[in-house]
């Protein structure tokens, strides 16, 4: 457990040094979060509430939805394919840590620093310019940190998984974006999800990317609470468990045809 927090605290220290990159992102969030909460007021016109979300609600989930951006990666990690392409993977592979454990410690030190440096100071952003909503009580608090800490979990799980497939094929990266803009659509993060038929909401909850964005916000907004907040932290946890399965079992199948060319 030790090499995992350490690993962790040098891969924040190494995010947090590229001051430059967190700066870019930060100003191009905003921005672009700004012509979001645009469209809404437009949207909603003279309506107060549209599928359980107010217009309050749907600003509130235009500004999280560019605080997160960073801490969940939603747009792109090609991290592990680059090391089996190169072939550090197998300096990776002998370390003595398991190996989704060794990215994990590694994307956790990346999640905290988007969230301290982009996050939170979206949100600060935010607050001056729009009436944002707010969590109202501790166990909404609470319910809060831990579904952003299980949809952390869902997207990394999911980002190993599909990384994965660079064992099978010379040039992942197609295949990996195509899964990235497939989960901007099914998470909920172009549009809240309520916002779509009743189909579409089936075919989202068939995979796993409403689990790490649209829970998060639907407990922050106060659109789920209750028994459906608890079981929704619930789907959370199962598709963890599903997803890191399929990790380790599709790890060892690329494992073994793997072959490194060199000294």
């Amino acid at each position: 457990m030790r090499l995992f927090w350490e690993l962790t605290k040098i891969s924040f220290q190494r995010h947090l040094t590229y001051r430059a990159a967190t700066v870019a992102g930060l100003v191009t969030n905003f921005f672009f979060g700004i012509l979001r909460a645009a469209i809404f007021v437009a949207l909603y016109d003279l309506q107060t509430e549209v599928e359980g979300i107010t217009l309050q609600g749907a600003i509130t989930y235009a500004a999280l939805g560019q605080a997160l951006i960073g801490y969940l990666c939603m747009f792109s990690w090609f991290e592990l394919m680059n090391t089996v392409y190169t072939g550090d993977i197998a300096s990776d592979l002998l370390k003595p840590m398991n190996y989704f454990s060794f990215w994990m410690a590694q994307d956790l030190g990346r999640a905290a620093v988007n969230f301290l440096l982009r996050g939170i100071i979206v949100m600060i952003g935010y607050a001056f310019i729009f009436d944002l909503v707010w969590p109202r009580g501790a166990a909404q608090i609470i319910a809060v940190a831990v579904s952003l800490v299980l949809g952390w979990l869902v997207s990394f799980s999911w980002r190993f998984l599909i990384n994965l497939t660079s064992f099978w094929t010379p040039n992942a990266r197609g295949i990996l974006r195509f899964f990235f803009v497939l989960s901007w659509f099914f998470s909920g993060f172009l549009m809240p999800l309520r916002f779509f038929p009743e189909w579409v909401l089936r075919i989202s909850y068939l995979m796993p990317f409403p689990h790490m964005f649209n829970t998060v916000i639907e407990i922050y907004l106060g659109v789920l609470v209750g028994p459906e907040m608890i079981l929704a932290l619930l789907n959370q946890v199962l598709w963890i468990l599903s997803l890191i399965l399929a990790g380790q079992i599709v790890l060892r199948l690329g494992v073994r045809r793997l072959v490194i060319l060199g000294g």
